[in-house]
């Protein structure tokens, strides 16, 4: 579905992708891990056209180059993202909000339908659509964020650090979305600060250090890994063979 190789981007000098290398299939959850300005919210943005990846770089979507499209071209072929902080627009209503989703030309067949899947994938919304997003809750906002990008009926959701600031109950609530989106047929590349939720729900991952490729695999076998547990886990290394008892 998008395969992306030799990716690149500069910020000024800085540099903040590498020739990075990614794909994903259809129906597939791949997230990408890796540690603040690693570049990875900047690989998402080069997904969905809203920065621009140096000359040689390509991306494609279900066999076409979109590397050099404009983002509302990038909507139509089924791309969407939701990016870090939501990004909503506080003094309209939710019902507003997920109108302005289905905007797209390939939006607007089945609107109705679609706005009646976002409610029951989170029910909560029901009952706050006349409400303005800037006095809901961060959870109850970052619901909005995912419903307003599935409304431009996307096959292909790209989401960067959708858990961010919200309690564990709402971060629950929205990884279990999330492979409900992903069983609707939607393939979905997580960028995610809370590795072991995204390791639990994603097929595949990718790990990005310094703007670089740095490993990849499935996601059973990167949890069982003792570097990622480390690193993205939280799990202590396992004490040395010399400081163990003796038999």
């Amino acid at each position: 579905m998008l395969e992306i190789a030799a990716l690149s981007h500069f910020y000024g000098k800085h540099q903040a992708l590498a020739d990075v290398r990614l794909d994903i299939a259809s129906g597939e959850i791949v997230a990408i891990l890796g540690a603040n300005g690693a570049g990875k919210s900047t690989l998402l943005k080069s997904i969905a056209g809203l920065v621009t990846p140096t000359s040689g770089a390509r991306i494609r979507f279900e066999g076409a180059d979109i590397a050099k499209l404009p983002p509302h071209q990038i909507v139509e072929r089924g791309i969407s993202l939701v990016p870090e902080g939501r990004a909503v627009f506080g003094e309209l209503t939710v019902a507003e909000n997920l109108q302005l989703g289905a905007y797209p030309a390939r939006a607007r067949a089945g609107e109705e339908q679609r706005l009646a899947k976002v409610l029951a994938l989170f029910p909560r919304l029901t009952e706050r659509m006349t409400q303005a997003v800037r006095t809901m809750s961060g959870g109850e906002q970052q619901m909005v964020a995912i419903g307003r990008a599935l409304m431009s009926n996307p096959v292909l959701l790209l989401l960067d650090e959708p858990s961010l600031g919200l309690s564990p109950l709402l971060s629950r609530e929205v990884f279990r979305a999330l492979a409900q989106i992903r069983e609707s047929g939607v393939s979905v590349l997580l960028v995610e600060q809370n590795a072991r939720a995204s390791l639990d729900i994603a097929d595949r991952v990718y790990l990005i250090e310094s703007g670089r490729n740095a490993g990849t695999g499935s996601a059973s076998d990167m949890k069982n890994n003792p570097d990622i547990q480390r690193a993205y886990l939280g799990k202590a290394r396992a004490p040395t063979t010399a400081s163990q008892p003796s038999p």
